[in-house]
């Protein structure tokens, strides 16, 4: 496919990576094999696409954008078996789609809703062996981010309950078409296996975690007032005088535990 014969659109987020060192880079973190069950989510002009599918010999790509898919069938159909899903990813269940084999997730997610996107693989995380994205920096650094962090959050405690979080590396706006104006990472997501997730409910953890951070500047006694009183988050082992973002993932899932 030329590489501009596509314009991109802002309304899908659109940005082609098209710089062939960071793109070996990624290929070489993902390291695909043989056999193994690659879902990227937003080809694009199949820039990673390609060698991907030329590494694992099979692919399901999910894009959003039409104008896409047949330029890029046309591109695929001598190196690999590549199959494409015209649908929003918001829309797809990761778990049928693997088939009972765990499935490994790529992209270079739309910035504008990188958010609800893993937040939607959170929910097939017993489905998928890993992720590594593309995201917005300053996204991956949230995801990340360690307790007492200014950026530290809802997303950091959700994904690190249910994934360790790895940054991989950093690329600069010149490396897209068109450049966006702030600078992009790459990060690895691995879901927990069974024996280490939460021994509590996650989704009454994550509705504690969204009142927590919802009124992030008041103390946990206050945001968190019409779930649990003060009485109940200290009975937790929990200062009812902490704040959010002083609190680790762990702490959480105690808030979410009945008291005994």
């Amino acid at each position: 496919m030329n590489a501009h014969t596509h314009r991109p659109r802002k309304r899908f987020g659109q940005h082609f990576l098209h710089d062939p060192g960071i793109l070996r880079r990624i290929v070489d973190a993902i390291a695909p094999q043989p056999g193994q069950h690659l879902v990227e989510i937003g080809p694009g002009e199949g820039a990673l696409t390609l060698p991907l599918l030329r590494a694992a010999g099979a692919l399901t790509a999910i894009e959003l954008d039409r104008d896409l898919i047949a330029p890029l069938r046309e591109t695929a159909c001598d190196v690999g078996d590549l199959t494409l899903i015209n649908v929003d990813v918001l829309s797809v269940d990761f778990s049928a789609l693997a088939q009972g084999a765990p499935i490994r997730l790529v992209g270079n997610l739309p910035y504008n809703i990188s958010t609800p996107i893993l937040f939607h693989c959170l929910d097939h995380a017993a489905a998928i062996a890993d992720m590594h994205f593309m995201l917005q920096k300053e996204v991956v650094e949230r995801m990340a981010a360690a307790p007492g962090s200014k950026v530290y959050g809802r997303l950091s405690v959700m994904l690190q309950l249910r994934c360790t979080v790895e940054p991989l590396l950093k690329i600069p706006p010149g490396a897209f078409r068109p450049p966006p104006k702030v600078d992009s990472a790459v990060v690895r997501l691995t879901p927990l296996p069974a024996d280490k997730l939460p021994n509590a409910d996650l989704a009454r953890v994550a509705d504690i975690v969204r009142a927590a951070f919802g009124q992030r500047r008041k103390t946990l006694a206050n945001a968190l007032a019409k779930i649990m009183d003060a009485d109940a988050i200290a009975a937790a082992g929990i200062d009812p005088r902490a704040r959010a973002e002083q609190l680790a993932p762990a702490g959480f899932v105690a808030l979410a535990k009945p008291v005994r």
